[in-house]
């Protein structure tokens, strides 16, 4: 039940900024708007505010905008239909969805960073996190115990016990001696091999100090942080294609699974989960793919440089191709998640 609330509320979370950005810009240039809705299916809820109806629909995984004037032969709002507005109008309501995603982000840190503060790594060997599931937690450990020795060495900093488990390898059990409460206890552990990190690990994270920084601090280090997060994104993107590998991607399950394990850790977990899943959306939404945002917005380059729009029949080709390929691509990420989730890989 956690991992359905948590997935539900990072999907809701940013599709409702996401959608929210169309739907402001929309109204901003003079576009009639005839359905603001969260999520797909059957209607939940829903109530109509002006000519606008407001809906909360079943399937939690996306949602839209009725702008009245898409489709060009049906047009019932006039002059206020999305297809007689100048094309930068349009522009601006195709990228707002995925520019609000990109923004996001930076509120979300900024509320870690001025309410739960900033987290420095401890020297100290204590446990701050042991993530459920893994090694460490199978074996008993605790967050708040501090190691005393692994395989008989002492260790006195966090670098050092992370360097002799390090120094081991899976399937080879670690002798740890740990201190909890005052009392010491021994435990064995086996640490498993992390394919993401390359190595072997335990499931530990260190203890932490934390300092509160101001309103502008904080906002500054948002930014900063978002900005740093978005060209790591985009070079690990890069990394992808050059490989022309999709081992990595994952689907709404995995998605979902994660959201759960950050949810188990805590809300400021979960929250930062949502902070970098906001920046995936964002980015992804504006690749030129029809369908998506990036593709619609090419579409209307195309339309400026000619003078006139496509024709019907080319954008419902190049739409169709778009659909076809993202549904492979979901299919493939759907399988990824449930080799992950299901058979371990």
């Amino acid at each position: 039940m956690l991992t359905v609330a948590a997935a539900v509320f990072v999907f809701g979370l940013l599709v409702l900024v996401h959608e929210l950005g169309h739907f402001i810009t929309a109204k901003a240039t003079g576009m009639r708007v005839d359905e603001f809705a969260i999520g797909f299916g059957p209607k939940l809820v829903s109530i109509q505010r002006g000519e606008t109806v407001y809906s909360l629909r079943a399937i939690p995984l996306g949602g839209f905008n009725d702008i009245a004037g898409m489709n060009p032969e049906d047009n019932p709002a006039g002059d206020r239909g999305y297809c007689r507005k100048p094309i930068p109008s349009r522009m601006l309501v195709i990228l707002a969805g995925s520019i609000m995603n990109l923004i996001l982000p930076v509120f979300l840190f900024f509320g870690i960073f001025f309410f739960a503060g900033v987290s420095e790594p401890s020297p100290e060997p204590v446990l701050g996190v042991v993530l459920p599931g893994r090694p460490a937690e199978q074996a008993g450990l605790m967050a708040g115990d501090r190691i005393l020795r692994v395989n008989g060495e002492e260790i006195a900093t966090w670098e050092q016990m992370v360097a002799a488990v390090q120094r081991g390898s899976e399937e080879k059990p670690l002798a740890i001696d740990y201190r909890r409460d005052g009392e010491d206890y021994e435990a064995t552990l086996v640490p498993a091999y992390d394919k993401s990190a390359g190595r072997a690990m335990v499931g530990v994270i260190s203890s932490s100090t934390t300092k509160y920084p101001g309103f502008f601090e904080s906002a500054e280090l948002a930014v900063k942080k978002t900005a740093y997060l978005l060209v790591t994104m985009l070079d690990e993107l890069r990394k992808i294609l050059m490989r022309l590998s999709g081992d990595d991607l994952a689907g709404p399950i995995g998605v979902a699974k994660m959201a759960g394990d950050m949810a188990q850790m805590g809300f400021v977990p979960l929250i930062s989960f949502a902070a970098f899943l906001s920046m995936n959306l964002g980015i992804i939404n504006l690749f030129p793919v029809p369908v998506l945002d990036g593709g619609h917005f090419m579409t209307l380059v195309v339309e400026a440089v000619r003078g006139k729009p496509l024709s019907q029949r080319a954008l419902y080709f190049a739409q169709s191709v778009g659909a076809v390929l993202l549904v492979l691509l979901m299919l493939f990420a759907t399988k990824n998640d449930i080799v992950r989730v299901f058979m371990g890989g």
